[in-house]
């Protein structure tokens, strides 16, 4: 099963993109479909209502789900998609205990993505949580000791690992000046690492263009203005690099501050206004 729930910080777009790709690109069928009125608070995640002239045409609430998906090659497998819960949160998990042990699940893959001070010039990093040591010796860059918000696939990573199913939760460390805008290189890391989890085949050939454009596009807006690319330069010289890439504390250069994402938004929100008009399929995903 691969989750990948809204609701918590979604940098870049990694669920965004995640979920638009796999429900336009592969087969998916609703197998549950989770009760709102027992899950959602809907003051303050109102459903849409469509008005049309003078009557209400439709009311779409929203939904959480499991789906039965086929990859690119008709592998068959579960997907939870939706919104996080508000209410329930370990009677959720028990249902998804019951699901799994229903469906026969052998493994559950999550993902989600934070912003992270570190330049688009680099490879997106991961850290990597679970109990696939394999995942986490191969892909985590950053293992913190930390605290953070609980999200409810953290929930579920907790229960499902305390069963001794195999679970994998990947968070894409995304640069935070990209954070708000749906960044392609996020959505690619994203499939590339549930493959190598799940073996699953995913199409990625419109994000890998999408990203060539997007890329192009920023370095030119980069290259147009020396303020923006020394705050660029300066997450590149902050960045640590090579065998045993870490991150941390010594990010940045001593005496240096991490640039603002207020800073770089102001310059880059021209470019990413622009990106949606002159791509008007990007306003879809």
């Amino acid at each position: 099963m691969i989750g990948a729930i809204t609701g918590f910080t979604d940098a870049g777009g990694s669920v965004a993109q995640v979920n638009s790709h796999i429900f336009a690109n592969l087969d998916a069928t609703l197998v549950v479909r989770f009760s709102n009125d027992d899950l959602l608070d809907y003051r303050s995640r109102r459903p849409v209502v469509y008005f049309e002239k003078d009557h209400l045409e439709t009311f779409e609430p929203p939904i959480l789900g499991i789906y039965l998906v086929k990859d690119e090659i008709g592998q068959p497998f579960l997907y939870l998609d939706g919104y996080e819960p508000d209410f329930k949160w370990e009677v959720f998990a028990e249902a998804i205990e019951e699901i799994m042990d229903i469906f026969a699940v052998s493994e559950f893959v999550w993902v989600h993505s934070i912003p992270f001070p570190s330049p688009h010039t680099r490879p997106i990093g991961v850290t990597v949580s679970g109990n696939r040591q394999d995942m986490i010796a191969k892909f985590s860059e950053w293992r913190p000791d930390t605290q953070v918000p609980g999200t409810i696939v953290h929930l579920l990573e907790y229960r499902l690992r305390e069963i001794g199913l195999p679970t994998t939760g990947f968070v894409l460390l995304v640069p935070h000046y990209l954070a708000e805008s749906e960044y392609p290189e996020v959505g690619i890391k994203a499939f590339e690492l549930i493959s190598a989890a799940t073996s699953l085949v995913f199409p990625t050939d419109a994000l890998r263009e999408e990203s060539v454009a997007f890329l192009r596009r920023i370095e030119e807006k980069i290259s147009e203005n020396q303020e923006l690319a020394k705050m660029v330069a300066n997450l590149e010289q902050g960045y640590q690099s090579g065998k045993g890439t870490t991150f941390g504390a010594r990010m940045t250069p001593r005496g240096q501050s991490v640039p603002d994402a207020d800073q770089i938004a102001a310059e880059l929100e021209d470019f990413l206004a622009s990106r949606r008009l002159n791509n008007p399929d990007d306003q879809a995903d």
